[in-house]
């Protein structure tokens, strides 16, 4: 029984991807909950998901079932923020095509209340515009008596309870229920607390379970200041404990340090820029100081990081997140104006930094028409997403509801508490990669009190271990550990080719790849050097090219008979993906040799063998690019003319090679072209049919599966080379 439940009710198509998604067992459990209080009783309630865990499609799935309930009339999916109106139609209709269409107006929403739409989604500032404003009185009364479903995403938002009052005023024949990933309690609360609003909690997946599963990954805190070990390159001299004066924490000279930390170990934090980060800071006066800095030393050349940034501009803007508060709801920028009125000199700053990202990202934004501004807010969160953007510097934007997997930093200058806190950091631990290890969390102030608090609210005081990475000793003394293993299999370099079978091949695969792994954690702290370890640089480098020549030995024996265990192996290459080393690199490098003294040019070109060797990205190119550097560099006296001459090269290669493998395989030429064109724009395999109909003669019903196979891996390899972007 449970079984079919799973198949014919707990799977969604997303669309986007054209995938498959089954709900994992808490969110089923957790859809279940609530549809029995629905079907049962009229009681509210609400579900405990921690921040990353897959809250939208949970509670789409509990939406979508409610709607097939006769007795239920609409279910209404409200948000509070507007950029979510958007961004989770779009997320729901990925899940489902057309499920929802989204209200663009408080006008529109009173036409589907009205309509036969089942799934409605809104935002709850247009829901209370439906319920209060007289004109939309006529049209609504009917709308009393009917049984309605409300379903709140992140339910514990600090506006909302006035309009909870109204909802439940004006629809008496309502249930609500609540999704949030941080409850208020009483230690948290300064207005209503989450089972005040919608009763008992109906499930928990707390932030302990979701680290313990696998579902998104620990955080690595870093306390940055004079309290930390004086050997330590984190002491930089920054005043951060027992600091009640103003001036000092605002001073330019403490705000000029931490940037200078912060464009010093960026690259480290980000992988290369693999990744993105947020700075937080106190107010919209530190901000202001903040990126005047970072653009002043931009200028100068001290670093070229895309920057970023959007806040409020209105007057007495006050700064809540000391008692866990923080908003990036675009309607406190409507309030604050309305209310309080226009900070002229703060929106006159923006005007000048919004001039700034228009010049850099090509866009034509402003905070001169509302509209424009909210489309400002959501071009950054797509570009932050996209990873155009590597320091996006906030007050309190972004730091709730904000979801995007390539950020994995978050620079911290500003008082956190409970929610706030949990919330804060959670912008950077979702899963991506092998390469994204953990989220990375930097303080300029002393949190651990309120970091402390903030995780026995919301998992227990002792969780410490589950959500914290350890201490950069801790790994450094296992990585020392694992290089004893790895000796124990291969004592040197050369003993890796002297393995005798692949059963040991296999033994050194999964040892080294263990010391891959912890080296991707040791790389992001401050702290991080070769000296702390029991291997030297090069002889790191040197296994990892051997171990990507067995890598590469398994891939190109793809026509063998005999069957290898190392087939299976994920050798994880991208967590040896680091600095954008690609093409383009390596023919700088032989201008560059090209124009240099005799004894330099040996030295590059040293540099560029060991770079096509311990480069996944590059080793497909490997053997052409050599082939280039040893027939026709010789022959280039013009190093200008070397770009030309290489693209020559590759396009005759490319032409030979393309017509090689139509040869090999007896396939028509066009139709591969087709092939590998959807390739590029889908990144979608070839499918076995498309792979027979580019065939000129049909292979026999036994022999189509392994021909698919060899032409599809055939193709990709060709791409690999010549054509995929690195």
């Amino acid at each position: 029984c449970h079984l079919s439940k799973m198949i014919s009710q707990y799977i969604v198509l997303k669309e986007t991807d054209k995938i498959l998604m089954v709900l994992r067992p808490y969110q089923y459990y957790a859809v279940e909950e609530l549809i029995n209080r629905a079907k049962e009783t009229n009681k509210n309630g609400y579900i405990w998901h921690t921040t990353g865990s897959g809250k939208t499609l949970t509670s789409f799935k509990a939406s979508q079932i409610l709607t097939n309930l006769p007795e239920v009339y609409k279910v209404v999916f409200v948000v509070d923020r507007r950029d979510l109106d958007y961004q989770t139609t779009k997320e729901f209709n990925s899940f489902s095509e057309g499920s929802i269409d989204g209200t663009d107006n408080t006008k529109a929403l009173v036409k589907q209340l009205n309509d036969n739409t089942k799934l409605i989604v809104t935002t709850i500032q247009k829901l209370n515009n439906a319920i209060t404003k007289q004109r939309y009185e006529e049209r609504m009364k009917d709308l009393k008596d009917k049984k309605m479903v409300f379903i709140f995403d992140e339910c514990h938002r600090n506006q909302f309870g006035e309009t909870h009052k109204r909802i439940k005023k004006f629809f008496p024949n309502t249930q609500m229920f609540g999704f949030t990933g941080t409850p208020i309690f009483a230690d948290n609360a300064i207005g209503n607390r989450t089972t005040d609003l919608f009763g008992e909690c109906l499930h928990k997946y707390v932030i302990t379970d979701a680290i313990r599963d696998g579902n998104v990954l620990k955080f690595s805190i870093e306390y940055v200041g004079k309290y930390k070990r004086k050997e330590s390159k984190n002491e930089i001299d920054i005043e951060v404990e027992d600091i009640d004066k103003k001036e000092l924490m605002e001073s330019d000279k403490r705000i000029t340090k931490i940037i200078d930390y912060i464009i010093t170990n960026h690259n480290k934090k980000t992988h290369s820029r693999e990744f993105t980060a947020i700075l937080c800071v106190s107010s919209v006066d530190m901000l202001i100081k903040y990126y005047d800095i970072l653009l002043e030393k931009k200028a100068k050349g001290e670093h070229n990081l895309n920057l970023a940034t959007i806040f409020t501009y209105g007057i007495n803007e006050d700064d809540k997140e000391a008692n866990g508060y923080i908003s990036d709801d675009l309607e406190i920028l409507e309030k604050d104006v309305r209310e309080k009125g226009i900070d002229y000199h703060s929106r006159e700053k923006l005007e000048e930094y919004i001039k700034d990202y228009n010049k850099n990202f090509d866009t034509n934004f402003t905070t001169k028409d509302s509209k424009s501004f909210y489309n400002y807010y959501r071009d950054i969160a797509k570009k932050v997403k996209n990873k155009q953007v590597d320091l996006l510097v906030v007050v309190n934007m972004f730091l709730t509801g904000f979801d995007s997997k390539p950020l994995n930093t978050l620079y911290v200058d500003k008082n956190l508490r409970y929610h706030g806190l949990i919330q804060s950091f959670s912008r950077t631990n979702r899963i991506l990669n092998d390469q994204k290890s953990n989220g990375n969390i930097v303080c300029f102030r002393n949190l651990k009190k309120a970091t402390d608090q903030a995780i026995a609210l919301y998992a227990n005081k002792d969780a410490q271990e589950v959500i914290f990475m350890k201490t950069y000793e801790e790994y450094v003394k296992e990585f020392n550990k694992l290089v004893k293993d790895l000796r124990s299999i291969t004592p040197t370099i050369e003993s890796v080719d002297e393995l005798p079978s692949e059963i040991e091949w296999l033994q050194f695969v999964k040892a080294f790849r263990e010391l891959i792994r912890m080296k991707n954690v040791l790389q992001v702290f401050a702290d991080f050097s070769y000296k702390d370890l029991d291997i030297k640089e090069q002889e790191f480098e040197d296994f990892k090219s051997k171990y990507l020549d067995i890598y590469d030995r398994v891939r190109i024996e793809t026509d063998k008979e005999k069957v290898s265990i190392l087939d299976d192996v994920d050798f994880e290459l991208e967590l040896i993906h680091r600095d954008e080393v690609n093409v383009a690199y390596i023919l700088n490098l032989l201008i560059k040799m090209k124009n240099s003294k005799p004894e330099a040019q040996e030295k590059i070109r040293k540099t560029i063998s060991d770079l096509l060797s311990n480069q996944p990205q590059l080793r497909s190119k490997k053997e052409l690019i050599e082939q280039f550097i040893e027939e026709n560099l010789p022959q280039i006296d013009d190093s200008a003319m070397i770009n030309n001459e290489f693209d020559q090269f590759w396009d005759k290669e490319k032409v030979k090679a393309f017509n090689e493998m139509c040869n090999e395989l007896n396939l028509q030429p066009k139709k591969i072209q087709n092939i590998i064109g959807d390739y590029l724009f889908t990144e979608r395999k070839p499918l076995g049919d498309e792979i027979v109909d580019a065939l000129k003669e049909k292979p026999k019903i036994l022999q189509r599966r392994s021909v698919i196979e060899r032409v599809t891996k055939k193709i990709l390899d060709f791409i690999e080379i010549f054509i995929e972007e690195i």
